[in-house]
């Protein structure tokens, strides 16, 4: 329980960090993991505090994921789908 993992200034200042970084080089990959940080960040604030290390990984994990597949349908532009061909482009 004394872990740094169970402090919740340390998972503000990653989420600050990977936000920073999105920044850098976007592409909602590292603002879905900054999300994740965050509200772990601010459950530990709460009856959160009492969690093992990998149980707020877990939790961790699984807001991450839910904040990018949720990044991903806002933002995706319309009509983005992967090209496909249904022809060689030799003949």
């Amino acid at each position: 329980m004394t872990g740094i993992m169970t402090t919740w200034w340390v998972w503000i200042a990653a989420a600050l960090g990977l936000a920073i970084l999105e920044v850098l080089a976007p592409g909602f990959v590292f603002l879905g993991f900054a999300i994740g940080a965050a509200i772990v960040g601010l459950m530990l604030l709460g009856p959160a505090q009492f969690l093992s290390v990998p149980v707020l990984i877990l939790i961790f994990a699984a807001l991450s994921l839910i904040a990018w597949l949720v990044l991903r349908r806002v933002f995706a532009l319309p009509g983005s789908k992967p090209k496909t061909f249904d022809h060689d482009i030799n003949d």
